[in-house]
């Protein structure tokens, strides 16, 4: 019960703050923004990496990790490419976590419809994403529960530019407040249904719970390299975005040396 809990927390209220926010101040700087999930982007880096992959190697083998890893991103990729599919608009389609058409309204360059739209997509694929982190929690927390509240703090750290990255479009598209705080809140309950598979998986076995650990790893690598730094590096055209990303490592490994 303590990590269902842990993971509401973490999704539901994690990510309704960041609509919060997005609604309390309107109008969101795209670097601003940018800058926030890169630092948090890193932060989640250095978890993978310092805590859940040697978690994996430990509890199951290099194999197995190397496994799950592979597992996670191959899940989220075909998760991304089905989800491109159904957005396809016009020849383009919108990336998962940012864009540039999602954030481009301070210029007036993209009409209301379009960024409702891009809000609607970032709001169903970021739910998408929300699930392997919520996995990650529950099998973490399953086999430590300091190591389960450590990961889910990072988690949240993340979630919360990832509300406002939700909500600064639905908002700029004409969306009422109080819904879009809502809808942005309800795209955390998939953290929640992961917490509790997390914890299903990592009660089988050791080899069980160190494919958990390492395929939300995966996953969350994916999420990072894949989407937000490529994303953020071409919206604020700054290599600032990558010193943010090495100070979240940096402050990921200082939080992984208190576990």
């Amino acid at each position: 019960m303590e990590i269902i809990l842990l993971t509401a927390i973490v999704g539901i209220v994690g990510m309704g703050l960041g609509g919060l926010i997005a609604a309390l101040l309107g109008k969101i700087s795209p670097k601003v923004m940018c800058w926030m999930l890169s630092f948090a982007g890193g932060v989640m880096v250095s978890i993978v990496s310092f805590e859940l992959v040697p978690e994996g190697i430990e509890l199951g083998g290099i194999g197995i990790a190397v496994a799950g890893l592979v597992l996670g991103i191959a899940v989220v990729t075909v998760l991304n490419r089905l989800l491109d599919r159904v957005t396809i608009k016009d020849g383009d389609s919108l990336e998962a976590h940012i864009s540039q058409a999602g954030f481009s309204h301070e210029s007036g360059l993209v009409g209301k419809p379009a960024l409702l739209r891009s809000g609607i997509i970032m709001l169903i694929a970021i739910s998408l994403h929300n699930l392997p982190e919520g996995i990650a929690i529950g099998a973490a927390g399953t086999h430590d529960i300091r190591m389960g509240v450590i990961l889910a703090a990072v988690i949240m750290l993340h979630c919360i530019p990832e509300g406002m990255a939700i909500g600064a479009p639905l908002i700029g598209g004409g969306m009422a407040r109080w819904k879009t705080v809502g809808l942005t809140a309800l795209s955390g309950v998939p953290t929640v249904i992961g917490g509790a598979i997390g914890m299903l998986i990592g009660g089988i076995s050791d080899t069980a719970l160190a494919l958990a650990l390492t395929g939300a790893g995966g996953a969350m690598l994916y999420v990072v390299f894949g989407e937000i730094l490529p994303q953020s590096s071409i919206i604020t055209k700054s290599r600032f975005t990558t010193f943010a990303a090495l100070f979240g490592i940096i402050v990921g490994l200082l939080i992984t040396a208190l576990h």
